[in-house]
């Protein structure tokens, strides 16, 4: 009953930063346990947006190559699956940002807590820790961030794409749309690359901080 109590209370003070925090550790949850849990959806969320613009450039290319049938179930398709990556990009941002925030407040509170210690050479230890973990957090953070900032180009590019075929939907249309696949094509191959290396820096990261 009280753990169902502060559950609603972890909900109503979601809004405000410390007092979340605070309610979940009152249950033993500390910031680093949600600084882990957090990476590990911000990684959820990586592989999701790479699966969803790979899907993406699937649907493009089966417009590309339209070879009968009807060519407004085709755009339809296409639209459907450039509104489902726009989404994903979202989330991503969102969950990024997410860490971003716990970070912070766990960083800020280790700091403080420094100044606490008695003994020195445990001091030393914690602090050094604290050096390390924001070391790889830095660069975990850059690889997510440059992932993500990989998104914004291909969904500009499926935008316009998507806007010109709304108002020509024929087949010189699409045709003089191939340039266009190449280069999203390969903006897509170059973010499921950096995808992967923001996938293994999570990966890394959450090994690191549960070990």
């Amino acid at each position: 009953m009280k753990k169902l109590l502060l559950v609603s209370l972890i909900i109503l003070f979601a809004g405000c930063q410390s007092a979340y925090y605070a309610a979940w550790e009152k249950v033993g949850v500390e910031k680093r346990d949600i600084l882990v849990d957090r990476v590990e959806d911000a990684k959820d969320s990586q592989e999701d947006a790479q699966q969803q613009f790979s899907s993406a450039l699937d649907e493009f290319s089966q417009l590309i190559n339209f070879n009968g049938g009807e060519l407004q179930d085709v755009y339809e398709q296409l639209k459907d699956q450039f509104e489902a990556s726009e989404e994903s990009a979202n989330t991503l941002s969102e969950r990024i940002n997410k860490v971003e925030s716990v970070a912070e407040a766990l960083f800020d509170e280790w700091e403080d807590e420094l100044e606490k210690y008695t003994n020195a050479k445990l001091k030393r230890d914690s602090q050094k820790q604290l050096k390390d973990t924001q070391r790889r957090y830095t660069s975990l953070v850059r690889t997510m961030r440059k992932a993500e900032s990989t998104m914004q180009p291909i969904l500009s590019a499926l935008r316009d794409n998507v806007l010109y075929l709304k108002h020509n939907l024929n087949a010189n249309a699409v045709g003089a749309l191939q340039g266009e696949f190449d280069g999203i094509k390969k903006e897509i191959n170059q973010l499921i690359v950096e995808m992967n290396n923001a996938i293994s820096e999570s990966n890394n990261f959450i090994s690191s901080m549960k070990s």
